[in-house]
């Protein structure tokens, strides 16, 4: 039973190893073709769409009228991008990830933000619709500043913009491939979530611990896998584009959703006393990392990964 499992996710990482090449490689053409910086895409497409997870269980939870749930998803998805997502990424790079651009250290600040704004928020004991706005109006704006100026989305070289691509049928075979591979991205780690399901019932594993040491980390194998391609390729801007987009995305546009249609009301904070605080010095972390040399270098990845490890023990002690 045991090797089936093994051999099950073994195959699993290989599917997910392949899609994060066609999605690298497809980006790169599209982002050329339209003349728009790499970041921008990875922004708007890969993080978009590995965000549609939690934007679901969002939906999902306020239907039911579990709001929270969707609050302890955010908030332990963030912990995972950028700690353990991001210090692979840097392990798999030639020598670090690169941070020099304008846009890019900006989007730092921006980030920073929208990680650590719902735990000011939930001061008062809760997310309410009003918070919502705040934070919907937070990506609008991110958005917005983003989009505003040529240079911040476009690609250049030797100081002028790229051209835009004629022939738009030569660009649908890279469409394609970007759409392919996010979509067996997304899949794959949901089987993966799925079969730890089933391991933790036939081994008799507590759920939460399953939780926190396979769910946590399946429900981010996208960022992760797609990071180390991008990582492994050079492509330092697809790989921010995508860690930052997911700390935003969910953080600001999916949590603000949920709190304009039901508020989140958390009685006892202390269920989420690990995640807040780890959240809080990861995105520190993060931003300090970025920004000093504007480079991730392998020895602050090691730091961020023992943030993440000690993320781990926390919640598995708190159990």
């Amino acid at each position: 039973m045991i090797f089936y499992y093994v051999a099950f996710f073994v195959f699993c990482c290989a599917a997910l190893y392949f899609a994060g090449n066609w999605v690298v490689s497809g980006m790169s053409r599209v982002a050329k073709f339209f003349g728009w910086n790499e970041f921008v895409v990875a922004f708007f497409v890969m993080a978009m769409a590995a965000s549609l997870p939690n934007l679901f269980l969002a939906i999902v939870s306020v239907i039911n009228d579990v709001p929270e749930l969707s609050l302890g998803d955010v908030m332990g998805g963030n912990v995972v991008d950028l700690t353990l997502a991001v210090a692979l990424a840097a392990f798999f790079s030639r020598d670090g990830i690169g941070a020099k651009n304008k846009t890019i250290q900006t989007s730092l600040l921006f980030t920073l933000v929208a990680a650590i704004l719902p735990l000011a928020l939930l001061i008062d004991g809760g997310l309410s619709q009003i918070d919502g706005i705040v934070l919907l109006s937070f990506f609008f704006y991110y958005v917005y500043w983003l989009l505003s100026k040529r240079e911040r989305f476009s690609l250049i070289y030797h100081g002028h913009p790229v051209e835009v691509g004629k022939d738009i049928k030569l660009l649908w075979p890279h469409f394609a491939k970007v759409l392919a591979g996010v979509t067996v991205l997304l899949i794959v780690a949901q089987i993966i979530v799925n079969s730890a399901n089933r391991f933790a019932s036939d081994f008799g594993i507590t759920l939460p611990l399953v939780g926190i040491l396979i769910i946590g980390l399946g429900n981010s194998f996208p960022e992760i896998y797609f990071g180390i391609v991008a990582a492994k390729a050079n492509k330092t801007k697809l790989l921010l584009g995508d860690v930052m987009g997911a700390i935003i995305l969910p953080g600001t546009f999916v949590l603000g959703l949920v709190a304009l249609f039901k508020p989140i009301p958390v009685i006892d904070l202390t269920m989420f006393a690990a995640a807040r605080y780890f959240l809080l010095i990861a995105a520190v972390f993060f931003y300090i990392c970025a920004r000093t040399d504007q480079k991730i270098t392998k020895k602050e990845a090691a730091v961020l990964l023992s943030v993440y490890i000690g993320f781990l023990l926390a919640e598995i002690l708190a159990k």
